[in-house]
């Protein structure tokens, strides 16, 4: 005996919710983004034409599309046709992929996801998932949309704006001497601007025109050909400068866009070229990407935010100031690994924050090491008399305090350091051991008193029980979040370009993480 089975009998349509289990994934995208309050929708009204599909139900059917894996728009559209718990997320309606590529990348949408993570953090709160004692923070690279070898280099660009510098200016100079135009007022002896070089295209172009009068004016034919001849070299250099101006206009465009940054991609200018782990060259070369910096806690991506240099020390301070922004209040402990530790970073933190920053530095496991510590010509090790400000080198020979040094790194933040040297170098028995300075030249000794400090109060958190077993948390903590997305979500790679819409695609994989790993718990 069969079940009843009989394609021409008509089925009654249900509600698709019964079809769905208890625990499903669209009941928790559907509440978090019914939790988001009204108002954040406003900027999405518009008066006139044809009445638009409502952002809720476009970003439920988006984060549910995201958690499944999917995430090109065309995806997306068919899923609305044969998934049934999108279908009942869009209650009926498919919008098409056009549709749905154009919401996921509007500005008023960055806002929207935003608001994804302040109410799912405020659900963690009262679920009491998080504790709101720390956040730990890291960053992953991830490749841009954006070709392969479409590299654009600061240096080399610099280099060939010098060359046309140079040839600009000879040029300039040869036109003064063979008297074919009269001499401009400059802004600067250093390099004609880009006014100056269309000024004198202009100016050359006029020669060549009156050139041509007149040899339209004149019937002898010796006279044309004189004509003809002069005109030569002046049609020349106005080929010439107009070439100048365009190759300069495209240096000066390359520069603003570089800003602060030494490369970037013709495809993609905000991705910037980075060394990845996962390289399919296997050559160590080069891609473009984007630096994912996230705050998480309790294994949930709290906060995100994108940067474009490829370095995680300079990230921090800007990821901080975008939380307490846009997010939430910064909890105690601020956790980060070394790659995080910076006299800067310490600073803002310990003094303007007033946060505890577990956060350790470069050298910190060296120091712990016995070589290290037993190391006579380490000067952490040598002795120092605080009565009259002296260390002693391994050959008991003192070294005094001799003047402050002031030194500014790229971000214009200052270090002071106090400047040491020995009082006599010569005839050492160490001095190939102890310093690499030239003969006749005293050890010299670099003291940055305030990194100091901070070194030891980063050693003393981390010997103290409670801090220093917060920060052992920080490895199963956010490590996990980004082999969930890389690994589990398989977001490897953006699928949209510019940094505005790699925001919202980021913003819209973490949330996807962050409800798989909620709804698993559930």
């Amino acid at each position: 005996m069969f079940k009843n089975y009989n394609m021409n009998q008509i089925v009654l349509p249900l509600d698709l919710e019964v079809k769905l289990q208890n625990n499903d994934i669209a009941f928790h995208v559907h509440h978090l983004v019914e939790s988001i309050p009204p108002e954040a929708f406003e900027p999405f009204l518009r008066n006139e034409g044809c009445p638009a599909y409502h952002p809720r139900m476009m970003l439920k059917i988006i984060l549910c599309a995201y958690t499944q894996s999917v995430f090109s728009g065309r995806k997306i559209e068919a899923l609305l046709k044969d998934s049934i718990r999108i279908m009942w997320l869009a209650q009926g309606y498919e919008p098409s992929y056009r549709t749905i590529n154009r919401f996921r990348v509007q500005t008023e949408v960055k806002d929207l996801i935003r608001q994804c993570f302040v109410q799912f953090r405020c659900q963690l709160i009262e679920e009491k998932l998080i504790d709101q004692e720390a956040i730990f923070i890291d960053g992953t690279k991830i490749e841009a949309d954006a070709n392969k070898f479409t590299f654009m280099w600061k240096k080399s660009v610099e280099k060939y704006h010098q060359s046309l510098i140079e040839k600009s200016n000879q040029l300039y100079n040869e036109l003064l001497e063979n008297e074919i135009i009269p001499e401009i007022k400059r802004e600067s002896d250093e390099q004609l601007s880009l006014e100056e070089l269309e000024q004198l295209v202009k100016k050359v172009d006029d020669v060549v025109t009156e050139y041509d009068k007149q040899i339209e004016a004149t019937t002898d034919i010796p006279e044309r050909k004189s004509l003809r001849s002069e005109r030569k070299y002046p049609k020349q250099v106005r080929k010439q400068l107009l070439d100048f101006f365009l190759r300069k206009q495209k240096y000066q465009q390359a520069f603003e866009i570089f800003g602060t940054r030494n490369s970037y991609s013709k495809t993609d200018l905000d991705a910037t070229f980075m060394r990845m782990k996962d390289d399919y060259m296997k050559n160590g070369q080069l891609k473009a990407g984007y630096n994912v910096q996230i705050a998480t806690e309790g294994q949930y991506a709290l906060a995100y935010s994108l940067f474009s240099n490829p370095t995680d020390t300079r990230t921090l301070i800007p990821f901080l100031d975008e939380i307490e922004q846009h997010y939430f209040e910064l909890p105690k402990h601020i956790v980060a690994d070394a790659g995080y530790g910076s006299e800067q970073n310490y600073n803002d933190i310990l003094s303007n924050r007033k946060r505890e920053a577990l956060i350790t530095y470069n050298q910190y496991l060296k120091e712990q090491k016995k070589k290290y510590k037993q190391n006579p010509f380490n000067p952490d090790n040598w002795q120092y008399d605080e009565e009259t400000d002296t260390y002693t080198c391994p050959n008991q020979k003192r070294l005094g305090f001799q003047y402050h040094s002031v030194r500014n790194d790229r971000t214009g933040f200052q270090r002071k350091y106090k400047i040491y040297e020995c009082e006599d170098c010569s005839g050492c028995p160490f001095r190939s051991s102890c310093t690499k300075a030239t003969e006749g030249n005293n050890r010299k000794l670099m003291v940055n008193e305030q990194w100091e400090q901070q070194k030891e109060y980063v050693r003393a958190k981390l010997s103290e029980e409670k801090t220093s077993a917060i920060y052992r948390k920080r490895k199963i903590d956010v490590e996990p979040v980004f082999g969930f997305l890389k690994a589990n979500l398989r977001f490897t790679r953006f699928s949209v370009r510019g940094k505005s819409k790699v925001e919202n695609e980021m913003g819209l994989a973490l949330m996807a993480v962050n409800l798989r790993k909620f709804t698993a718990n559930n």
